[in-house]
């Protein structure tokens, strides 16, 4: 008889946001005459930008001529992507990334989830607590995380990194020495940003202990201060210690399009052992690439073009984001967030729990957001507003939500 991976079945409950799901559709089913609006999942509503349309036709043109028709694309992805990102994302902010140090994929969500592979088990993780659930349920799956205490609903072998409002959502430099450190900012799901001298700091400790930062900068194209970093890269230091995933979900809404990347620089080794090289027999051993057409729609993202319509694109967002932030200060909320992310983090009222606070909204006002808890043990007590619904939406929900 075959066996199942046990590792599997330590995961508690279900995944959060299919948790919110079953919540939601069961009280759409019950109450069919109340209209819902979802701010909870950060799901892109704006259609995909013309530039973005216009390569996308261009590309199954060629598609459709046997001259210029394309297979498998190559490992790394197509040079003309590679290039383009390596030019805009990195080149242009000082950054020294080569094109042949960027892996083309699917999605930054599935990047994170599979990076980890390349690690052996015995490593130490830490995390930002609150967290995006994929970075410790990937670590589920491998077996690195110990056992699960659902009273504190910590895991026993996770180094725990409170971000909360005393620290800024920002997180100190663990007392426990972590092999893997995860980072991601701006923060999904507190919205909180660093200065590039605080990221600095980060970079050096993993240097000094020998720790591989593993760095989401899925929302930097939300920045708006001038001293947060685009990239980790901007630092000194970085290539000998630091991961990068990007996605363009979020930057150029390819959310039910597929396509990200991530940076592994040639300099981060382990011993004489290239991690780039590692990366890269996995990616080519499980990894086809992404399709030609999607390659040719992300290199429109860097035209003169797209880069002038996606602008827009984010303001968009990010007005709601202002939206949401003034209209729950306005009504005596406690809000943070929403300068240099697309995401609002709240204290719930009174002595309300998060999933309190989650049935509350939804009953009352048929606002939908996400449960501060399902973020980790830190994010109890808050909840978490996504600015991605469209405007109209989320003046309702804010007006709605006002009146309660």
């Amino acid at each position: 008889m075959f066996k199942i991976n046990e590792n599997y079945l330590k995961l508690p409950g279900s995944y959060l946001f299919s948790r919110i799901a079953g919540k939601v559709n069961a009280f759409q089913k019950e109450n069919p005459e109340k209209s819902i609006i979802r701010l909870g999942i950060g799901d892109v509503t704006q259609p995909l930008a013309p530039a973005i349309i216009s390569s996308l036709h261009a590309a199954v043109d060629e598609m459709a001529d046997a001259k210029t028709f394309r297979g498998y694309a190559p490992d790394l992805g197509y040079e003309f992507l590679r290039n383009a990102i390596a030019k805009n994302d990195y080149a242009g902010r000082g950054c020294e990334i080569a094109a042949d140090e960027i892996f083309v994929s699917d999605g930054a969500k599935c990047d994170s989830g599979n990076i980890q592979e390349i690690f052996s088990t015995d490593n130490k993780i830490a995390v930002c607590d609150p967290v995006y659930p994929v970075y410790v349920d990937t670590n589920v799956m491998a077996g690195r995380t110990g056992t699960y205490d659902p009273s504190a609903e910590t895991w026993s072998d996770v180094i725990y990194m409170p971000c909360t409002d005393a620290n800024d959502f920002a997180p100190e430099l663990p007392g426990e020495t972590p092999d893997i450190i995860y980072l991601c900012f701006p923060n999904n799901p507190t919205g909180s940003a660093i200065t590039k001298a605080q990221l600095q700091e980060w970079v050096d400790y993993a240097n000094k202990v020998g720790a591989v930062i593993i760095y989401d900068a899925a929302y930097e194209a939300y920045i708006s201060e001038a001293d947060v970093p685009h990239s980790i890269y901007e630092c000194a230091g970085a290539r000998t210690c630091a991961i990068e995933l990007r996605s363009f979900s979020k930057n150029a809404g390819f959310t039910g399009v597929r396509l990200g990347f991530t940076v592994v620089p040639k300099d981060l080794k382990c011993g004489d052992i290239s991690l780039h090289a590692l990366w890269a027999r996995r990616h080519g051993t499980k990894y086809n690439g992404a399709p030609y057409m999607i390659q040719r729609a992300g290199e429109a993202v860097y035209s003169p073009e797209g880069k002038e319509q996606l602008k827009k694109q984010v303001a968009y967002y990010m007005n709601n984001a202002n939206v949401i932030y003034e209209g729950l200060k306005s009504a005596g909320y406690s809000v943070s967030g929403g300068v240099n992310a697309p995401y609002i983090w709240l204290k719930t009222p009174g002595s309300m729990t998060s999933w309190e606070f989650f049935d509350f909204l939804l009953e009352r006002a048929g606002v939908v957001g996400t449960p501060g808890s399902g973020f980790g043990p830190s994010g109890e007590g808050y909840f978490r507003l996504t600015a991605f619904g469209s405007y109209e939406n989320t003046v309702a929900a804010i007006k709605r939500i006002k009146t309660l």
